[in-house]
Order: C-alpha cells, then structure tokens, then sequence
C-alpha cells in the first residue's frame, strides 16, 4: 500500500538546498507535536495500560488496555537494554502517575502516582505448563548431569499426567466424534430449557395481573413448598384452639349462674331463685299426683 500513498512535497519558492530537508527548512520537528520536549529527552507517545491499576489520586479503577498520552523518558540501561519511563495523566482527575519498563521480569513497575490490581499467582499451583527460567535453561546447557537429572523427571511428569491426558481424549472422541448428535442433542436441551422458562414467565405474568403487582417471582423450591404447608398447618390449630373454651372459663362456670347479660333484661329472663323455685314446683307437683 505504500506505493498508493501520497509521497509528493510542496517545496516553496525560496526553498534553498543547502539547508537540509523541509523540515529544517521549515524549523519544525517530524514528529511535530509530539516532540515539543525532544530538547529534555521527551517525545509522546500513545502508552497502553499493560494490567489494571488503582489511581491514588481519585482511587478509581483503571483497566487494562486504556491508553494515554505519555511521556517517554531513557532512565537508565539493563545490560545493552534501555529502560523507559512513562508519565501520564489519570483522565479522571489530575494526578500523573509513572510506569517504568522492567526487562530483567519482562514487566512494567509502577514507580509513582497508582497501585497496581494483584491478579499475579504462581502458575505451578494450577499446573499449567511453565516455561524454563534462564538459570535452569543455563544449566541444562552446561551440565550434562542437570540435563539428565531433568529429563528423568520429566518422564515421571509425562507417565503421571497421561492418564488424564487419555481419559480427555477419549471423553472428546466420544462426545464430538459424532458432531451432528451432538449439535442436535444440545440444541433439543436448549429448547426444552428455552419452553420451560417461557412457562413460568406466562404463569408470573397471570398471578401479577391477578395481584396487581410488578415483581419478578423466583421459582418455586422445595423448601418453600415444606415451609408453606407448616404455616398453614400452624393457622388451622391456632384458629381451632381459638374456638374451643379455655380452661380457666370454664373452671370459673357454675351450675346456676345468672343468666341476665345486663340489667335491661331482667324482666325477660329468669333469675337464679326463679329458676329454682320452678324446678321444686315440678318435682312437689310430680309426687302429690302420684
């Protein structure tokens, strides 16, 4: 594509070669903007954030992959390696933070301004395949006993790890060795899964309009079914213990109480002594017919 590109200059009339180019010419730099400080070893460059940092300036989060204009510096050298610095500004508030290059790690080291997000763990402990370290490659290119030593115990690691390394393989071929079955298979599952979910979004629709409500319903379990049929057990012997009298009343019950509710009735109901007097009358007038 570079054929395709505009190539062609504009050289005024008072152009003089012997200067040099048109920038000198011109008296401006190639980079134009981004080397206003080239006379402080300063150019801007287009920095990516390599892993995620906390800003100590607002305390905000801030993510991997964001990009920055940042101000690139020669601090010093590891070896025949350069080491970069890179001051930016966080575009959540003002504070400038610094991240320098770290090639002894193959890293970046936050020097001011943030913190860094730990999602740093030892690979070992997953088992995942590590890489040699440059002392152990060293080694294995120095000492033939080291190397022989090494190799053994990575034929113990092989003959450990192919039975796992069997059961996957088997597991694959029997599952994907037919791919249409099992396309077909996961499909009818979603499908099934899909009418299922579409039942209980219609029965929630029903009990909100019978309810007048606007609330998501959970679905039902087990336990809420358990629970449901002990509190409805509860109300009915509550609601039965309410109806039966209690002891105390009916303790405190004697066989010729008043009758009379207020005094307002007394003239339509019995008293006591009248009730009594009428039950000797029938028991008098019994014996003297017999």
């Amino acid at each position: 594509m570079g054929e395709r590109k505009g190539t062609n200059k504009y050289y005024p009339p008072d152009y003089n070669p012997a200067v040099g180019g048109l920038n000198k010419f011109k008296g401006t730099h190639a980079l134009r903007e981004r080397a206003r400080k080239i006379h402080l070893g300063i150019i801007i460059i287009r920095f990516e954030m390599p892993y995620n940092i906390w800003c100590e300036g607002c305390n905000n989060h801030i993510g991997m992959g964001v990009r920055y204009n940042a101000e690139k510096t020669k601090v010093g050298m590891y070896y025949s390696t350069p080491v970069y610095q890179f001051r930016m500004k966080c575009h959540l508030c003002d504070n400038h933070f610094e991240i320098k290059t770290d090639p002894a790690n193959l890293d970046y080291i936050i020097v001011s301004g943030a913190r860094r997000q730990e999602n740093r763990w030892d690979p070992t402990q997953n088992e995942q395949v590590v890489p040699e370290t440059k002392e152990t490659s060293r080694r294995l290119f120095d000492d033939a006993m080291f190397k022989l030593e090494h190799k053994n115990n990575d034929v113990v690691v092989s003959k450990k790890s192919s039975v796992v390394l069997n059961r996957l393989l088997e597991r694959q071929e029997d599952v994907w060795k037919d791919d249409f079955a099992a396309n077909s298979a996961l499909r009818a599952q979603l499908r099934a899964s899909k009418k299922e979910l579409k039942e209980k979004e219609l029965k929630s629709s029903e009990i909100d309009k019978k309810l007048f409500i606007d609330v998501p319903i959970l679905a039902e379990k087990e336990e809420d079914k358990n629970l449901a049929s002990l509190l409805s057990l509860k109300s009915k012997l509550v609601k039965k213990e309410s109806t039966l009298p209690s002891v105390k009343k009916l303790k405190s019950l004697k066989p010729f109480d008043d009758f009379s509710v207020s005094n307002k009735k007394e003239d339509t109901e019995p008293s006591s002594a009248s009730f009594k007097s009428l039950v000797s009358d029938h028991y008098n007038s019994g014996s003297s017919s017999e």
